[in-house]
């Protein structure tokens, strides 16, 4: 199965995505030519000078953007040495208006075993940390981030301007050579080899017209957005877990815990249109966006880790405070705390000490209202909950066939990660999505990821002790100690 922006699924077959699309180019810009200019009977004849340097400028520019999304380094960090790090680990924790980090504060990435700067993610295919990724790009075999974005965007700009005066073309020769003769003896008309070539030719194009317009289309509006492809499925992700917990779903995990509570983050990082995408261009100049040699794009700041492009981007202050994207995924959330070292009270200890900023509120007296008004409603969701399970299971003792139901219930899926709407996952746009972690090794949790609550404080991921057990064992339970008591 093949997913337009993310290629081949099955194993193997990404390696033959790059001589596919070369192969494809040759097919649509050369044969097409070739059987234009040898097929004398097919009108209205050969391509003319005007028609054959359009074309061919056209391909060369095709190609040259094609080569530079495919070689152009996606960007990497380099660090400055630990004993630098730690010299500076005062000076750099602080958050800037740009939404900066230092590396006490950034999110931390197992495989390469460093901090991650805001809007970077592990490729498992480049196996590095890129910066600003937006999804690995089968068909170019490289990623798409903040250095090679520009040449991508160029690359599909050239291919659908390319694929529409091809169309211009070939639709002439449909309609004057095909439609026009249709009454015509076939003898007259164009050859049998022509006819084939025409119809392969009109299928193809008008797929990868379709497939490569759809994907312009959506890669200009995102990144017009200021998103890129990972964060507009974070930003699904967010409103849907927003959504469940409005309808009284506290949390969504695979195994059941509940009582995670998402606190509304809007998108920090959309500074309007003009801006996302000179950012993104890396000029001002809206001529330079469309040069396909010499038209360059933003390139990683190295010489001041933690400072400059790749490193930080300026925030449009619709949130309280800087650094809160991306929202955390709560699964993933609850499983760092469940494994924080195998110690349950270090990680407790870890959110016993949070920091009083991160519960919006500007006084004393404010977080004491807020408070109680938070235990106050977890108390009542609490009863509300117990009083709804006590009248299921007084049904289900009714229900003789449910004791023979729940056997051949198949177990809970572990490990079950979120989709879009599309049905895609991070894994899906080349994120190694076991690499992130949202503090150091052996800490616990990190201060800088306090964005879930409950209504008595923040959750340990531990859930209730009831909640855990299955149904039918509470049943079971039940019946017992009833009839202990008969006894």
């Amino acid at each position: 199965m093949t997913n337009l922006q993310t290629g081949p699924t099955t194993r193997g077959l990404q390696r033959f995505a790059i001589p596919a699309v070369c192969g494809l180019i040759t097919f649509l810009g050369y044969y097409s030519q070739y059987l234009f200019n040898t097929s004398p009977d097919l009108a209205p004849g050969p391509l003319t000078r005007r028609e054959s340097i359009t074309l061919n400028t056209l391909l060369v520019c095709l190609w040259l953007t094609y080569y530079q999304a495919c070689t152009v380094d996606p960007g990497q960090y380099k660090f400055p040495p630990k004993e630098k790090e730690e010299d500076n680990h005062n000076s750099n924790t602080n958050i800037t208006r740009t939404g900066r980090r230092g590396p006490q504060n950034a999110r931390r990435c197992k495989k390469c075993n460093a901090p991650k700067p805001p809007r970077a993610h592990h490729c498992r295919h480049c196996a590095r940390c890129i910066p600003r990724m937006d999804h690995h790009c089968p068909w170019t075999g490289n990623c798409v981030s903040l250095q090679t974005f520009p040449h991508f965007l160029r690359f599909l700009v050239y291919t659908n301007a390319a694929l529409v005066y091809f169309a211009r073309l070939l639709w002439a020769r449909l309609y004057y050579g095909l439609w026009d003769q249709r009454h015509v003896p076939a003898y007259l008309g164009p050859s049998v080899g022509a006819l084939l070539g025409c119809t392969m030719l009109s299928v193809v194009w008008l797929a990868t017209q379709f497939a490569l317009m759809v994907l312009l289309v959506t890669t200009v509006r995102s990144w017009m957005l200021g998103k890129t492809m990972i964060e507009e499925w974070e930003a699904e992700r967010h409103e849907t877990l927003l959504a469940r917990s409005y309808d009284g779903d506290d949390y969504w995990g695979a195994d059941g815990h509940s009582g995670f509570v998402p606190v509304k983050v809007e998108f920090p990082y959309d500074n309007g249109f003009w801006s996302n995408m000179a950012q993104a261009m890396g000029t001002n100049n809206f001529l330079g966006w469309f040069l396909p040699v010499g038209g360059g794009g933003p390139k990683i700041n190295n010489d001041t880790p933690w400072k400059g492009t790749g490193w930080e981007y300026e925030e449009n202050g619709f949130n309280d405070r800087v650094g809160m994207w991306p929202p955390p995924d709560p699964e993933k959330l609850r499983r760092e705390r469940a494994g924080a070292g195998g110690k349950w009270p270090g990680a407790r200890e870890n959110l016993s000490t949070e920091k009083p900023e991160v519960d919006y509120c500007r006084s004393s007296e404010d977080m004491k209202a807020a408070f109680k008004r938070r235990q106050q409603e977890d108390l009542r969701k609490r009863q509300q909950r117990r009083q709804h399970s006590s009248e299921i299971m007084a049904e289900l003792e009714e229900d003789e066939g449910y004791k023979e139901r729940s056997r051949t219930r198949s177990p809970p899926q572990q490990g079950r990660t979120w989709m879009n709407s599309e049905g895609d996952t991070l894994w899906d746009y080349g994120v190694d999505v076991d690499e992130e972690s949202y503090g150091y090794p052996g800490q616990g949790v990190s201060e800088s990821v306090p964005l879930v609550r409950t209504a008595t404080g923040y959750d340990d991921g531990l859930g209730d002790e009831d909640e855990d057990v299955p149904l039918a064992e509470l049943i079971r339970r039940r019946r017992v100690k009833s009839s202990g008591v008969h006894e």
